[in-house]
């Protein structure tokens, strides 16, 4: 954030940073660079253009500078620097000054490691990694390292031969797992100059043939921006080069490997990159950090809070490098790595479909989709008498003018007031934006789709008559501010969606089946790093469990005579059951097992190490379902058992049979 101090003085100040994006901005050499500030790239060469963008600019009264990879904007020596500080001497000579800047960067610091002293709000990498927000590096533990060394020979590729083999073999493992679920892994190379650029691609395309016509070549400048000169390309061709870098996730492209110098300076939306090998060495002259150099890899390839992993590979140097990261406080994960090794990423949970020991036929297990039988009747929403609500009135407070001022901050958790913040009588909101608010946050809690002007109607109503010891005037700040209080906000929205749910929520009274589900047509998935069984009586490769619990349970249907065939319902397999939940919400059910005992016979398996509020529910609507599913077909018969954690370790069952005849909890 930039702030401009009345007495003219200048502040730049960082506001965060952004790991896996573009991690060096080009640094604008001459006041051309007044493109950035408009907001866009130029398309082609700013010299281009007849128009002075730089007097354009100039010429504006009131001016936002918004700057996005500004690592060295602090380098007063930058006509970047010079020019942002001539257009706000301009403004103050005008009687203005420049409004604001903000500056976004992944790294606010100087050369040295030292954070830049205008930084506000800083997320530095260590809390990056730990709360999944990027990848995490991995480099190879010592006993992997001691197996690599540096060749005594004039040709590069054969003096860093080791480093090279390594990387790939990583690669490959990875890209092997990663193919699985339709991604593919990219393998990244970083060396000294152009002339090794293309000897490391010779080598890789010579000596790997999964790897022949796949790498991507990028020559680069010193200060990492694409090199016209260094690459002997016309701009149509570096152009489609950028485009190849950008786009080389895609299953379409046909790189699997980039090497090049640095390639720190260009855009950077690549995800796919799982091994980096660095074959140089970096120093401070070099203005690069450790964090830019594995924001290469860094970015994640899917959503959701799983880990993934980047492998880092490299000389000594390079490696010593990386590790200077540590300073931070970042712990790098280092694992075994080479042939035999475990690959570097997420598990994949697949169907064995290549595996011959097992008769994935046999081990199939089929179920019915239903339709459902749970649904909401938006038209009754009219109908809804805030007078009949039954609730405790909230009572109505009387706030001075200085607190009706007041925002207060309370801990979500305890209640407690963290702090306080008074505004001035600007700040006071309308009582139409706080009805908005509430008739938006129920909508949104019920997902309802329709019915905004109805609700927000009966919202308003509620809290003129019904939600305080006495009616209230609306317009009144002292109204506004006991709808701030915990016990207004929680009273009006709780009571609401209950009153609504009771209304509009409905059941149809039967089902039919719609679909089947097969276990075998479950597409492959990732999970996070976790504990598994392998199954011998499933036709996926691994059973992962929510709790170990869900663990022992696999293992003992592994160990059941009378069980044929079970799966976990993983969330890919999409066997839901629609249900009203404890707060008479609409919601879904995953059931934990699918169990065939025989080709006529299949039950659903809950588990339970605590039980909630919402398992009677869940229960009785498996039960319905079942009843539903034996109602309209009779080829094969569905059940269910509830297995409790207590009973299950207490009673320890030896067969199925002896478990469905004895776990009989929710059956009648």
């Amino acid at each position: 954030m930039r702030i401009t101090h009345p007495t003219g003085n200048i502040f730049l100040t960082n506001i965060h940073r952004v790991y896996g994006g573009e991690d060096i901005p080009a640094s604008p050499d001459d006041d051309n660079s007044m493109d950035y500030f408009l907001g866009t790239r130029p398309t082609g060469a700013t010299t281009d253009s007849k128009v002075d963008l730089g007097m354009i600019v100039r010429d504006i009264d009131e001016l936002m500078v918004l700057n996005d990879e500004a690592h060295h904007i602090h380098d007063s020596r930058l006509a970047w620097f010079k020019s942002i500080e001539d257009i706000h001497n301009r403004l103050l000579q005008k009687g203005s000054a420049l409004s604001l800047q903000v500056d976004v960067t992944a790294t606010p610091k100087h050369n040295n490691g030292a954070i830049f002293v205008q930084t506000v709000a800083d997320y530095p990498l260590v809390e990056a990694i730990s709360q999944n927000v990027v990848k995490h590096p991995v480099l190879p533990d010592a006993a992997s390292r001691a197996k690599l060394s540096e060749r005594q020979s004039a040709k590069y590729t054969e003096k860093h031969a080791d480093y090279i083999d390594l990387g790939v073999i990583e690669w490959r493992k990875a890209y092997a797992e990663h193919e699985k679920v339709g991604k593919k892994a990219i393998l990244f190379i970083m060396t000294d100059d152009t002339r090794n650029c293309d000897d490391v691609a010779d080598y890789l395309e010579g000596n790997y043939p999964d790897l022949k016509g796949a790498v991507l070549v990028i020559h680069t400048k010193s200060n990492g921006e694409i090199s016209e000169s260094n690459s002997g390309k016309a701009k149509e061709e570096l152009e489609k080069l950028r485009k190849q870098a950008n786009e080389i996730d895609d299953a379409a492209s046909p790189y699997k490997a980039i090497v090049s110098v640095l390639m720190l300076k260009e855009g950077w939306d690549v995800r796919n990159v799982t091994t980096i090998v660095g074959l140089r060495a970096y120093t401070s002259k070099s203005n690069i950090l450790p964090e830019q150099t594995l924001g290469r890899g860094l970015r994640k390839m899917y959503p959701g809070g799983i880990e993934e992993y980047v492998s880092v590979v490299g000389t000594d140097a390079f490696m010593e490098f990386v590790e200077s990261i540590q300073a931070e406080g970042v712990e790098l994960e280092r694992k075994a790595m080479g042939e035999g090794t475990k690959p570097k990423t997420p598990l994949v949970i697949e169907v064995e479909k290549g595996n011959d020991k097992k008769d994935i036929d046999a081990l199939d297990i089929e179920i019915p989709v239903m339709t459902p039988r749970i649904y909401r009747e938006y038209k009754s929403l009219g109908d809804l008498d805030v007078t009949a609500f039954g609730h405790q009135r909230v009572p109505y407070r009387t706030f001075s003018e200085e607190e009706q001022r007041e925002i207060v901050f309370k801990d979500i958790t305890t209640g407690a007031v963290t702090h306080t913040t008074v505004l001035d009588t600007a700040g006071i909101a309308d009582y139409r934006s706080v009805l908005g608010y509430f008739t938006q946050t129920v909508m949104k809690d019920l997902r309802l789709i329709s019915g905004y002007d109805v609700l927000y109607g009966k919202i308003k109503t509620f809290v003129r008559s019904e939600l305080f010891d006495s009616e209230v005037d609306l317009d009144s700040p002292n109204t506004l501010r006991n709808l701030s209080e915990l016990s207004a906000t929680k009273t009006l929205i709780e009571n609401f969606k209950r009153a609504i749910n009771a209304l509009t929520v409905k059941d149809k009274g039967d089902a039919e089946i719609r679909d089947t589900i097969k276990l075998r047509q479950t597409r492959p998935f990732v999970t996070k790093e976790q504990g598994y069984l392998v199954p011998k009586k499933s036709v996926f490769n691994r059973i992962i469990g929510d709790s170990h619990l869900e663990l022992i349970f696999a293992s003992f249907l592994e160990s059941c005579a009378d069980v044929v065939a079970y799966g976990k319902n993983y969330l890919a397999v999409h066997f839901k059951i629609d249900y009203v939940n404890a707060e008479g919400n609409i919601s879904n059910y995953y059931p934990d097992f699918l169990v065939k005992l025989n080709d006529k016979r299949i039950v659903i398996v809950e588990t339970k190490g605590l039980e909630d509020l919402d398992v009677p529910l869940k229960m009785e609507r498996l039960r319905q379902w079942c009843e539903d599913v034996n109602r309209v077909q009779s080829d094969v018969s569905y059940d269910f058992v509830y297995v409790d954690q207590d009973s299950f370790e207490k009673y320890g069952p030896k067969s199925f049979s002896e478990l469905i005849e004895n776990f009989t909890r929710y059956k009648v």
